[in-house]
């Protein structure tokens, strides 16, 4: 009974970790055309930042999401351009300043499917013990701001 007990929850355990973190494992690309891995942001904390270049709430928060990015260092900021070509997401990117961290051209929505993603902009906040959260529209700076402090537990 005991020996049962400790398998269901080292495998029980273990097998729910993984699902947790398989939405980590996708690869994709950069803006600029570089390799990127999800598995890349397993263990640390992180915050994948899902818009479209023509939707309006994504134009208007785009600047503060840059902001929050330079001032919340501990965390890693990734963002997931879709649903329009490379050339408009480069513009955005560029027109709104988060071409200061990592941008990813989801162009085909694999990543968006991945974590569930419908409709923008919406973010995925990942615990470092592999938790995925995600929220979908538009977040208060305030809002933004706890979301990351709990983050990095500061």
């Amino acid at each position: 009974m005991a020996v049962a007990a400790i398998a269901v929850l080292i495998f029980g355990c273990g097998s729910q970790t993984r699902a947790e973190n398989a939405q980590l494992d996708f690869a994709a690309q950069t803006l600029d055309g570089r390799p990127f891995s999800g598995a890349s942001l397993s263990g640390r904390p992180a915050v994948l930042w899902f818009w479209a270049p023509w939707c309006p709430l994504c134009q208007r928060d785009a600047p503060m999401v840059a902001r929050m990015a330079a001032e919340h260092t501990k965390v890693t900021f990734v963002g997931v351009g879709a649903q329009d070509r490379l050339d408009a997401l480069r513009a955005f990117a560029t027109r709104y300043g988060v071409d200061e961290f990592t941008e990813l051209a989801d162009t085909d929505a694999a990543v968006w499917a991945r974590f569930g993603v419908t409709r923008q902009p919406a973010y995925a906040f990942i615990h470092p013990d592999g938790r995925v959260e995600v929220v979908t529209g538009s977040l208060p700076e305030a809002e933004l701001s706890r979301r990351l402090q709990a983050l990095t537990g500061s």
